[in-house]
């Protein structure tokens, strides 16, 4: 098949939209599938390995790291008429997203959405919470434009079931579990960060942003230290926060965006991870923690709910609850100071996502698209 993917974020910028896409172009593309992405130039854009269409685009005003597309449904009718895709899937629903679903069925191709962000969550941590109904409106009529829409868990696929979007189906996301490992960890890192043996390191990876719910994973951290006072709570990430963050928190480890092998040493090096976003479609985050041997404290929804499935590679808590989200992270700090608990919540972590194969969900991406093919040629 010849599958278009459009996409308003692509590494190098850093966050779980844009290499879950990345993962996916990768994986249908080892299974011999001819891959188109569709996404906006940036400055000093690279060659990464794609045919690449690169469209106008502009910088988010409070993100200037993230970019979105502009609106190109005539560029977009133009390139694809002289050489049709299959199927395409678009993966934001944003300008360029909303031209490409357009341009998709103008020409009577079967289309595909990824349901991965909670904008209308979003809007409200940035002071725009009355707009949280009509953002989730755009949303549903935007994704059912399309023929489906693919959302990576079975609590968020009966949740927009349930809110009147149409051809909802599962596609359960993968991590790289050769990059993320606990062989990984690193002594001389920790010792970087001021860390002996048998000393915590509590951990978060992620956007350092308002909506990411950063003061609890703080309060958190500080109830463990209160009681183990070498600890040290490690931020690896960027955002509009860090520098308050910064200001406010100088005995905190401020690494900045992360990548690759750098980004999983840092994982494996850690003790404990602390993810206390309410506001995620799924938390790619919660898999590399796991991935890596490291034990997490999560709200009971997302990757959590769906992969956080024992007590011996962290806690699930009620989401929303800050109270049992902060005695949940105590509680596993207090069994991660006895070396054996420590080993055995590494091993259980790690076995938690150990079968989660990226080669797996690519096929099943594949075979999606195919069936839209099929049922849009019959």
């Amino acid at each position: 098949m010849r599958i278009a993917i459009v996409t308003e974020t692509w590494p190098p910028e850093i966050n779980g939209v844009a290499l879950t896409v990345q993962s996916l172009a990768q994986g249908v593309a080892a299974l011999g599938h001819d891959v188109q992405v569709v996404r906006p130039r940036r400055p000093r854009d690279a060659e990464d390995g794609f045919e690449t269409l690169c469209l106008p685009g502009a910088s988010l005003p409070r993100y200037p790291g993230l970019h979105f597309g502009l609106p190109a449904p005539r560029r977009l009718r133009q390139h694809w008429s002289e050489r049709s895709p299959d199927a395409v899937y678009v993966a934001t629903e944003g300008p360029l997203g909303l031209s490409a679903v357009a341009a998709a069925r103008r020409l009577g191709i079967p289309v595909c959405t990824g349901f991965h962000t909670r904008f209308d969550d979003f809007v409200h941590h940035y002071g725009f919470g009355f707009l949280t109904p009509a953002v989730f409106a755009y949303l549903r009529r935007f994704h059912n434009r399309a023929d489906a829409t693919l959302v990576p868990t079975t609590e968020l696929h009966d949740f927009l079931r349930e809110s009147g979007f149409r051809n909802v189906h599962l596609l359960r996301r993968a991590v790289d579990i050769d990059l993320f490992r606990p062989e990984r960890h690193d002594r001389g890192l920790r010792a970087q960060w001021g860390l002996e043996d048998g000393d915590l390191a509590v951990l978060h990876v992620g956007r350092l942003a308002p909506e990411k719910n950063l003061e609890l994973a703080v309060s958190a951290f500080r109830a463990i230290h209160a009681r183990h006072p070498r600890a040290r709570f490690v931020m690896v990430g960027d955002g509009p926060a860090r520098a308050k963050l910064a200001e406010d928190h100088p005995d905190i480890v401020f690494t900045g965006m992360l990548r690759g092998e750098e980004l999983a040493r840092h994982y494996a090096s850690g003790d404990l991870f602390l993810f206390p976003s309410l506001t995620e479609t799924f938390g790619n985050v919660t898999l590399e923690a796991l991935a890596s041997g490291v034990p997490v404290v999560a709200f009971d929804y997302g990757a959590a709910r769906e992969h956080l499935l024992g007590a011996d590679a962290g806690t699930r808590v009620p989401p929303g609850n800050e109270t049992a989200f902060v005695e949940a992270a105590v509680a596993l700090a207090d069994r991660l100071r006895d070396a054996g608990a420590r080993a055995r919540l590494r091993a259980t972590a790690r076995a938690m996502v150990a079968d989660l194969s990226a080669a797996d969900v690519a096929r099943r991406f594949a075979e999606l698209l195919g069936d839209l093919r099929m049922r849009s040629a019959a």
